[in-house]
């Protein structure tokens, strides 16, 4: 079925009375025609993708530090726990907050005080390091936490590029936008894993980190250089604004935000779509995470691979993960999705289930993969869709989706230890998996109620997703 966004001449655009914001007068303001709008929608994408692939990175070089920090303090679990987790779980809640904040300031400005903040954890990294590893570690706890909740904020960045993203494109390109912008900038933690134990044994510990810093670095001062905001809010920032149609012809989106960051998160949590979006990222990109840290211990517990041998395969999981969101979202712009949410949740299921009863290594493998492949088309579909659920507060939307969601990385891990340790055994590691599988059938009835909603006409039809899922919802 067509959408309303294929109909020539644009689409329809966020409704003010939702939002309570006021109309839009019905051109552009005194000056807008002759100043030009500055960027681009690929330069965007491409400047926003490569600040999230160097801020996702900095967790990287965090991570592989934590087992030698717990041998050198003495950490109990819990402690060395909270301590490997803390980038992730920072990173997941100021998505909420710095999403949100898209809809005020555009993406521009929050994106850099992200990103000045993973720099400025990395660098106290480095120093500590430098002047206190291995021998004057003790008493060094609580300044581990604070720099590894400051290299997290590198993490944050993905909710304020959705939104810088999602501004920029027409709704009915965001789905390919918003794949290369995920899938591309997800890559980075499993390049990392691949290279840097590399490095480090070619130029040593201290010159490895060094040289991640100086990336890191040189993204954010190009990032911050060279990027800028959406049509809307330059617009905006010379007192000038304009209807549906001209911010198209300008080069934006249709997408219109509240203007402001608390109303954005209100708005947004209003609406019920919200919060089924934000359960399938909590499953998808959640589950992502935790099965990227919990496979490397799976692989040996379960096969005896070695360590290094573990981490590859885990590597490899998190990068058909990611590479896949890319066509995922370039398809979801341009064939039927109605059956995408369960059919993607089927394929988890599967895959999940094999990994928990396998005890043969090409199976489980190719379980994992299946797993990755779903979990990477979800992250994709459920961003493609989150722009017309939530049309006029892209932002805070994409903050809840994104830091509620991320949470999983956070809350699974603890779930599928607390499997393994009920069962026991030789088979203990992959009868893990089961509680995650478990989460995924609830999924379910969450995908059933969406379309119910959708269908007693709780959307508007000018907000109904775009590129096939049927008249007024999803999956039918």
């Amino acid at each position: 079925m067509t959408s309303p966004d294929r109909a020539a001449g644009g689409s329809t655009g966020s409704d003010p009375g939702r939002s309570g914001a006021s109309p839009d007068p019905a051109g552009p303001g005194p000056g807008s025609a002759g100043t030009p709008i500055r960027g681009s929608r690929s330069q965007a994408l491409w400047l926003a993708t490569l600040g999230f692939f160097g801020g996702f990175a900095g967790v990287s070089i965090f991570g592989p530090m934590v087992p030698k920090f717990t041998d050198l303090l003495g950490l109990n679990p819990l402690e060395a726990g909270i301590l490997a987790a803390i980038p992730s779980l920072t990173g997941s809640l100021l998505r909420i907050p710095f999403g949100a904040a898209v809809d005020r300031y555009g993406g521009r400005r929050p994106f850099l005080i992200l990103l000045a903040l993973a720099n400025a954890g990395v660098v106290g990294l480095l120093l500590l390091l430098a002047s206190a590893y291995p021998d004057r570690m003790a008493g060094t706890y609580w300044l581990l936490l604070l720099l590894g909740a400051l290299i997290g904020c590198g993490i944050a960045t993905f909710s304020v590029g959705i939104g810088q993203v999602s501004y920029w494109f027409p709704k009915r390109d965001q789905g390919g936008a918003l794949g290369a912008y995920a899938g591309l900038g997800n890559t980075s933690p499993g390049l990392s894993t691949m290279v840097l134990p590399i490095v480090v044994g070619s130029i040593g510990m201290l010159g490895a980190y060094g040289i991640w810093f100086a990336i890191l670095l040189a993204i954010t001062i190009v990032y911050g250089l060279t990027v800028r905001d959406a049509p809307w809010f330059q617009l905006r920032a010379r007192g000038d604004s304009a209807d549906v149609a001209r911010l198209v012809e300008l080069g934006g989106s249709e997408l219109r935000p509240s203007g402001s960051a608390v109303a954005g998160l209100r708005h947004a949590a209003s609406v019920p779509a919200t919060w089924a979006l934000v359960f399938f990222y909590f499953l998808s990109f959640g589950g992502f995470l935790a099965f990227t840290s919990w496979l490397p211990t799976y692989w040996h517990a379960m096969y005896g691979s070695t360590l290094r041998d573990a981490g590859v395969l885990a590597a490899t999981f998190s990068l058909i993960s990611a590479l896949v969101r890319v066509p995922g979202g370039l398809f979801s712009d341009r064939l039927p999705i109605r059956h995408a949410l369960s059919l993607n949740f089927l394929l988890i299921l599967f895959g999940t289930l094999v990994l928990a009863f396998s005890d043969v290594f090409w199976l489980s493998l190719a379980a994992t993969i299946a797993v990755g492949l779903g979990m990477g088309l979800q992250n994709a579909i459920v961003f493609k869709l989150l722009p017309s659920y939530v049309p006029d507060a892209v932002g805070g939307a994409s903050g809840w989706v994104g830091g509620l969601g991320a949470l999983g990385g956070f809350v699974v891990p603890p779930l599928m230890g607390l499997g393994t340790g009920l069962v026991g055994g030789p088979a203990a590691y992959a009868r893990g998996f089961l509680p995650f599988a478990v989460l995924v059938v609830l999924a379910f009835p969450v995908v059933w109620w969406l379309h119910r909603w959708n269908a007693r006409g709780q959307l508007p039809d000018s907000h109904a997703p775009a590129v096939g899922v049927g008249h007024r919802g999803l999956p039918a």
